[in-house]
């Protein structure tokens, strides 16, 4: 985490913060369109490290939405599970989220929205049939994590200013599984 700490304020970012070891990273930049901040830390990261890396920026108010979507049924929570978020690059379309939704199986429920996918799993998520499969036809890249994560980020961000936008990288080439 502090060599992504490094890199990012290497690059010219201000204010960079890694919040727990999972690759998030708070930041401040004047830029406000997310694609292009994308693409730079995608440039940096690559010369960093040797490989490429997808990067997944959201702003303090799109995290903020997704805290509050309730995409689940039910509270998973009470089944032993948790609502986990795959943050991906694009919205997806009507056809992708069709093939996300269809996934759903007893246990676990997907929806997409925006340019996010909700997984409410019922259950530990070691033990869905789904656990290590990639999404990789549908979705391309991107990153998940647990919405309790989600939720501390956003406070930690809003706790500071709520100024910066923050980062969503991968821990490793393919984590979106």
């Amino acid at each position: 985490m502090e060599e992504l700490r490094r890199v990012f304020a290497d690059s010219g970012f201000r204010d960079v913060e890694t919040f727990i070891a999972s690759g998030n990273v708070i930041f401040s930049s004047p830029a406000r369109e997310t694609k292009p901040l994308e693409r730079r830390i995608e440039t940096a990261l690559q010369k960093a490290l040797g490989y490429r890396v997808a990067a997944f920026v959201r702003t303090p108010e799109e995290l903020a939405a997704v805290a509050r979507h309730a995409p689940c049924t039910t509270d998973p929570a009470a089944a032993g599970g948790a609502i986990h978020v795959v943050f991906v690059a694009e919205p997806l379309g009507p056809a992708a989220r069709k093939e996300i939704a269809a996934l759903s199986a007893p246990g676990d429920e997907l929806s997409a929205a925006g340019r996010e996918i909700y997984w409410c799993r019922f259950g530990k998520l070691s033990e869905s049939p789904l656990f290590g499969k990639s999404l990789g036809k549908t979705v391309s890249a991107g990153t998940m994590r647990n919405r309790n994560t989600v939720v501390r980020l956003l406070a930690r961000l809003q706790a500071g200013g709520g100024a910066a936008p923050a980062l969503k990288v991968p821990r490793t080439r393919k984590e979106l599984s």
